[in-house]
């Protein structure tokens, strides 16, 4: 199997209508220079990079930088990691974090995973699974199952996701599993989720060998 670049899996992700924050890959100081001033600050910073899977643990990935001084310091660090290629930069947004995953079963075929991000897939598995198709039933099926729904709705006056926007992307996260025969694993984590809009910040798509041949 072959993991795509981040860029790679963006552009799959986004033919199936999925929004993903305001970004721009920067292979060089003036393009990030460039490109900072087109989305402004603050940003997160990713390595482009096929050698690197796990991105934060290899120090691939910086957020809240907030200004030029620091994306450039960022980058320069960056470029001593293993396979730079350049980096992507985004911008950060205020939410709630949602992951949202696929894979293709042996047994079921394509499959969705949704569940609240960080420790509560982490450490408590609280997350849902479903075999595609889903319809927007089963997506709200899925979601009202999780036992951190009432936080994802919005829970004591803290803001929450806007449910049928959610719905909307577990149902285009199937449509791309079932129609991309290739794909093997889709990574959306984390989606950024809040009233107005649910945004992905990271993709990673993972392509079965038969097709990295040919």
């Amino acid at each position: 199997m072959k993991s795509l670049d981040l860029t790679e899996s963006i552009a799959i992700a986004e033919k199936y209508g999925i929004p993903f924050t305001k970004q721009a890959a920067c292979r060089s100081e003036k393009e990030l220079e460039e490109a900072c001033e087109k989305i402004g600050f603050p940003i997160a910073m990713k390595i482009i990079s096929e050698k690197i899977v796990h991105k934060t643990e290899a120090g691939g990935v910086e957020i809240g930088l907030k200004s030029i001084e620091s994306a450039k310091e960022a980058m320069k660090g960056m470029s001593k990691l293993e396979g730079f290629e350049g980096v992507v930069i985004q911008q950060m947004v205020k939410g709630t974090e949602i992951i949202l995953g696929g894979k293709r079963d042996v047994q079921f075929g394509p499959t969705i995973l949704v569940g609240l991000g960080g420790i509560f897939v982490e450490v408590f598995k609280d997350y849902a699974i479903g075999i595609c198709p889903i319809t927007r039933q089963n997506a709200r099926e899925m979601i009202e199952s999780l036992k951190a729904y009432k936080l994802i709705k919005g829970y004591r006056g803290k803001e929450g996701v806007n449910i049928l926007l959610l719905e909307s992307m577990i149902m285009k996260a199937s449509k791309m599993m079932m129609k991309e025969k290739e794909i093997e694993e889709l990574d959306l984590n984390p989606l950024i989720g809040n009233e107005k809009q649910i945004l992905a910040v990271d993709a990673r798509v993972i392509i079965s060998e038969s097709h990295t041949s040919q």
